[in-house]
């Protein structure tokens, strides 16, 4: 084969079948290990139980809330908190830096919750400092870390609580985060992401036995393995994926614990969403970046298979973008060319689609437990997997030279988010 050829014929066909079969195939992937995990971890005998009851003991569990420029909200956060149904817990809420009157708020309930203790960073940290300041006070062995806009379910502490108890190799457990801003078509379509792609995955990947990451949102961890791999790393971008990845290559085990619930506010505009998205593309490419040498380690083949889908996901982010450019440069190109792109041919595009709506319900209705009357959202959710692509596609596309170029030790520091309207359920 001439390379003529290859370039004019073979490459063209191999860069749009894996464009198209790629998110195909890892689709039925996620259905399959989504399906699995619920029939073995979340029938209704292991859902439908009081789990403070199933506890064995009650250790002291440290939650630790940071907080940048958080006042609307946090009110609501704390005194959430402070219903849960477990009896022997304490909350740190770090204030970083917050020029709102985030730290004059946190002042006030302090007096009035004496679980309730707070630090103030006279400057903005980041969140991985305001983590690691809390886990070096905190009292309890188990420490719960929330985000400063996150409704913790009353249940959640015990639900994170029992595998921890069960194993003392599990470092890390992550809960199950569900939208609560749906006033917009925008904010909807993220109630169908959360299941149809990060609940489907963190349930596939637990039957590997390995996360790619817990949820900074919701997310506890044992004490002295945070110690042992030297607590959060404050110049990366995104300080869960980084610590699950220290977590793993130390030994530890991580559990996704989907009766662990809490309520969280998302962006519900477009700028606000790819502020957002881009952080978490190039935060997850530094952590690749970082650690790649110890996960290609021989010890550590278990890690390989989410190593892998994360590489072979970013090249699919640059061929769809070739495919992008192909297709607008299409109507300057001879009409024999292989490189006309349509993207998606008739009969695939019908394919995909309708493999984009069956995962979309079967995750919805592995959720529903959870989520009462989440299936009513099916229709909003349904434009989802088109938003996903191309969000994913520019944000990876850019995230990787931005990684590259980004200085090793730099400081990552809060960007105040765009949390949407609150619209709980």
């Amino acid at each position: 084969m001439s390379n003529a050829y290859f370039l004019s014929h073979t490459l063209p066909v191999l860069l749009f079948g894996f464009v198209f079969y790629y998110p195909f195939f890892m689709a039925y992937v996620w259905m399959a290990g989504g399906l699995a995990h619920a029939w073995v971890f979340e029938r209704r005998r292991d859902v439908a139980i009081d789990p403070l009851a199933a506890l064995p003991a009650t250790p002291l569990v440290t939650v630790v809330v940071p907080c940048f420029n958080e006042a609307p909200h946090l009110r609501e956060v704390i005194e959430q908190l402070m219903r849960t149904r477990y009896p022997n817990y304490e909350v740190i809420a770090v204030n970083d830096g917050s020029t709102d009157g985030t730290g004059t708020l946190l002042d006030a309930m302090s007096r009035e919750y004496s679980r309730l203790r707070v630090i103030h960073n006279a400057s903005n940290q980041g969140k991985a400092v305001g983590l690691n300041t809390a886990c070096q006070l905190a009292q309890g062995e188990f420490i719960l870390g929330i985000d400063g806009d996150a409704l913790v379910d009353v249940n959640a502490i015990a639900w994170m609580l029992m595998p921890m108890l069960r194993s003392e190799r599990i470092g890390a457990v992550t809960g199950n985060p569900r939208i609560r801003t749906r006033t917009t078509l925008l904010g909807r379509m993220q109630v169908g992401e959360f299941s149809s792609i990060i609940g489907l995955i963190k349930r596939s990947q637990q039957l590997l036995g390995v996360l790619f990451t817990v949820s900074g949102v919701i997310a506890m961890f044992r004490r002295r393995a945070v110690l042992e791999v030297g607590f959060w790393s404050p110049d990366v971008l995104t300080e869960d994926i980084d610590i699950s990845f220290k977590l793993q290559l130390a030994g530890w085990r991580l559990y996704f614990q989907p009766c662990a619930l809490c309520w969280i506010l998302m962006p519900e505009t477009l700028r606000g969403l790819y502020r957002q998205r881009q952080r978490w593309a190039t935060g997850g490419i530094q952590t690749m970046m970082r650690y790649s040498g110890r996960i290609l380690q021989p010890r550590q083949w278990r890690l390989w298979p989410i190593y892998i889908e994360y590489l072979t996901s970013v090249a699919w982010a640059y061929a769809m973008a070739v495919a992008v450019v192909f297709f607008f440069m299409s109507p300057l190109l001879p009409d024999d060319s292989a490189w006309r792109s349509r993207l998606l041919p008739h009969w695939q595009g019908t394919l995909l689609a309708m493999t984009c709506l069956l995962q979309m319900f079967l995750s919805l209705w592995i959720d529903r437990r959870y989520d009462r009357n989440l299936l009513r959202y099916f229709v909003a959710t349904i434009w989802y997997p088109i938003a996903f692509w191309v969000i994913t596609m520019l944000t990876t596309v850019i995230a990787l030279p931005t990684a590259m170029a980004r200085r090793r030790g730099k400081r990552a520091v809060w960007i105040s988010p765009d949390r949407g309207v609150s619209n709980a359920p």
